[in-house]
């Protein structure tokens, strides 16, 4: 069966004799003259459509038999039409920039992504305020800060509880975010180092579909690439309420007329704050991040960045609900004002893109991490050691290095244009003492639980053809190869998983078949159907102790519609069904390994964006997801904390007088809590503003977070705890979400 799919994809991918005339396109903004992304080139009545790439660049081969005009659109500047034979020799055309309006969303731009339409969209009419809202730009996506700013946020997508990233795929210029058999959790995704003014745009899917992406890809993936041109230099700081600074800069490092064949620039950002708890959480952070963007050669672009990023931080920690009713702690107490941690990360990436004359496209990059995360929580408090407590210690020292590959190749199958990808990609984890003890005030030991080393190594292979049938209907078939390398090196002699001191290996594979069917019912509606399998690793740690030959995978399928009724409306409907197989998951908290059974979810998700006038932009997300193990009774089947009902939106204005803001709601149902619902996770309703004053050379602006001070709780668990001289209880562990907080900011464009 293997063999037969590989022939199949072979056959398609042999090219044609047809005619074809090939145009080059380059697409700049005719003000800054920075390149234009996400641009769509269309021929009217023709099967050719391209989209700009980062780079402003495009390929477009066109039969000799098309005499229609090409037309090429781009959100937030005005369209140009042509006729093909004007522009045969024309290597670069400048748009000239007006207002983003939602009118001039073309839904042809959804290509073989239904989401790239409202990524593309919101990225230009929603601002981004902090480095959550760079998580929050995805529709659905919930997340949960729950030990003082930073730690990574627990992550809610689909109906899965994806803990840090177990099962959402994140990533930053191609490199990584998630870090697997990470000590505190499998697919860790600490997306702190990045700063969110450097963020140019986004790209995410939800599901398994996409054939370039494997591991901890289930729920979904998001991308966030950073911009390679800065169009001015910034200065900016803020000031709020607990004690809350950040200062930011970025700037040019060559000068501005050269930035049409070369970009340096560098940015930096420092941000302290007390939070809002009533032990002072003393979170502080820097980053700094530079990036070169630029041509080596007549058709290569080079890219090359360097970050690092260091944080410290103390935390108030989970608090049971039994406690705070009891009158024992507070609200916005602390039962254990010893957790907290220190993080750092240090990249380097480079990424360099070979255009060919036959439209051939060639990307090759190379990234390499520096990784330290040293972590102390206290979850039960005195449950297991009623003297010293239950503190733990979780840390571990890693090199990350990896490598991208894929070429792209335009040709033709009988008359139905195609193209093909193939691509290749190597992940390497190096992590050294990787640990999980038990401590007390932090750092003096009282019994290690786990200590190793762990070496894990990623390779996966991927082919998919995208074949334009028609006008209205195309196809991508896509198949992938994903093989991993675990081993560990147990320094522990008395582990009670193990065997004793020494290297435990172990390896899996697996193939993932992925299908995308796109059909264009009208100008303003397009249709899709999505099905694929993909999958998550384990911890090498359980894997190397369990011996388990096949990666926990799963399948899933999409039928939905982006349409727009009328054409300041665009609507995205989705009904999805994913079903995950049983498996043993290692618990990065306890040491232990588990058995978790088969689960089942299917759910709809509606995404809607309005422009009631040029100056006011309306956009909402409702979801909902019906999940469950499938093995369980049915007294018992719930799956905990996945989420049910949620929904996000907001209102964002931009007044020709300067004035600009948003006012933004987001909203999670009450959920289990446990299998049989006897503990319930409360929802929450929360809403926040921004109001701004901008103008050329500078902003002033305010930010309010929980406008109408509501009591909530963002993080929530259902756990057993003990505190002294008290008996074990089992009930909700929460950390409180944000009081109402302010926070002032100035701005200076030079």
């Amino acid at each position: 069966m293997k063999y037969s799919i590989a022939i199949f994809f072979l056959l398609l991918a042999v090219p044609s004799k047809a005619q074809y005339f090939k145009i080059d396109l380059k697409l700049t903004d005719a003000i800054s003259n920075t390149p234009i992304s996400g641009a769509l080139i269309s021929t009217n009545g023709s099967l050719t459509i391209a989209v700009t790439d980062e780079n402003g660049l495009a390929k477009l081969i066109i039969k000799n038999t098309v005499k229609d005009s090409l037309r090429i659109n781009a959100l937030g500047y005005f369209s140009i039409k042509m006729f093909p034979n004007q522009i045969m020799n024309t290597v670069e055309l400048k748009l000239s920039p007006k207002s983003v309006l939602l009118e001039d969303v073309n839904i042809a731009m959804v290509g073989s992504n239904p989401f790239h339409v409202l990524s593309h969209t919101d990225i230009k009419l929603r601002s981004i305020a902090n480095s959550q809202e760079v998580l929050r730009i995805i529709p659905g996506l919930f997340i949960a800060q729950h030990q003082g700013g930073g730690k990574a946020e627990q992550l809610f997508l689909r109906g899965f509880d994806n803990d840090h990233g177990t099962d959402l795929l994140l990533s930053v210029d191609g490199m990584p975010i998630n870090m697997v058999s990470h000590a505190h959790g499998q697919g860790y995704a600490d997306s702190h180092f990045i700063i969110p003014e450097t963020i140019e745009s986004t790209n995410y899917e939800k599901g398994m579909y996409n054939v370039t992406k494997g591991d901890l890809a289930v729920s979904g993936f998001a991308e966030f690439h950073t911009t390679n041109i800065l169009d001015k230099n910034v200065l900016k700081v803020e000031a709020g309420q607990f004690n809350t600074y950040r200062a930011l800069t970025m700037f040019n490092l060559l000068p501005l007329h050269l930035r049409n064949q070369q970009s340096w620039y560098l940015a930096g950002e420092y941000r302290y704050s007390n939070g809002y708890f009533e032990h002072s959480q003393d979170f502080d952070r820097i980053n700094v991040f530079t990036k070169y963007h630029g041509k080596i050669g007549e058709n290569s672009w080079l890219s090359l960045s360097a970050s690092t990023f260091h944080s410290t931080w103390k935390a108030s920690g989970q608090i049971p609900e039994s406690a705070v009713k009891a009158g024992i702690v507070d609200f916005y107490g602390s039962l254990d004002p010893n957790e907290g941690g220190i993080t750092g990360r240090t990249n380097v990436n480079m990424d360099v893109i070979r255009y060919f004359s036959n439209g051939d496209i060639w990307h090759n990059q190379l990234y390499y991490s520096r990784y330290t995360f040293d972590l102390s929580s206290n979850f039960t408090f005195f449950l297991d050691d009623p003297v010293n407590g239950d503190e733990i210690l979780q840390r571990e020292k890693r090199n990350l290095l990896g490598y991208h590959g894929k070429y792209t190749h335009l040709n033709s199958i009988g008359h139905f244009k195609a193209t093909s990808t193939a691509g290749w990609e190597t992940r390497i984890d190096l992590t050294k003492g990787s640990e999980l003890s038990h401590t007390v005030n932090r750092y003096t030991l009282i019994e290690p639980i786990k200590l190793g080393n762990i070496y894990e190594t990623q390779i996966g292979f991927f082919y998919n053809e995208n074949i334009l049938f028609s006008s209205k209907l195309s196809a991508d078939l896509g198949l992938r190869f994903d093989y991993l390398h675990y081993q560990y090196n147990n320094k522990l002699p008395d582990d009670p998983t193990l065997y004793g001191e020494g290297i435990y290996k172990s390896d899996n594979n697996i193939f993932s078949p992925k299908l995308k069917v796109m059909y264009q019912a009208t100008g303003s509606t397009q249709l899709y159907w999505l099905v694929g399998r993909g999958f998550h690793s384990n911890d090498a740690r359980g894997v190397v102790t369990i011996k388990q030959q096949s990666l926990p995978s799963a399948i899933g399928t999409d039928v939905g519609i982006v349409m727009k009724p009328v054409s300041n409306l665009l609507i995205n409907a989705a009904i999805w069904y994913s079903k995950l197989q049983n498996e043993y998951v290692y618990s990065g908290d306890g040491g232990s390994v588990a058995f978790s059974g088969k689960t089942r979810r299917i759910g709809i998700d509606v995404s809607g964006r309005y422009q009631a006038f040029s100056f006011l932009y309306v956009d909402m997300d409702l979801n909902y997801a019906h999940g469950r193990a499938v093995d369980e009774s049915y007294a018992k089947n719930y799956i905990p904390l996945a989420p049910v009902w949620t929904s996000t939106g907001g209102i964002t204005w931009m007044l020709k007088s300067g004035l600009n803001g948003s006012f933004r709601y987001r909203y999670l149902a009450d959920r289990p809590a446990n299998e049989d619902y006897s503990l319930k996770a409360n929802g929450y309703l929360i809403n926040d503003l921004v109001i701004n004053y901008t103008e050329r050379k500078f902003e002033l602006g305010i930010s309010v977070n929980n406008l109408f001070a509501v009591r909530w709780k963002e993080a929530q668990f259902a756990t057993e705890t003990r505190l002294p001289n008290q008996d074990p209880i089992t009930s909700i562990a929460f950390t409180p979400g944000t009081k109402f907080s302010s926070l002032l900011h100035f701005s200076w464009f030079f």
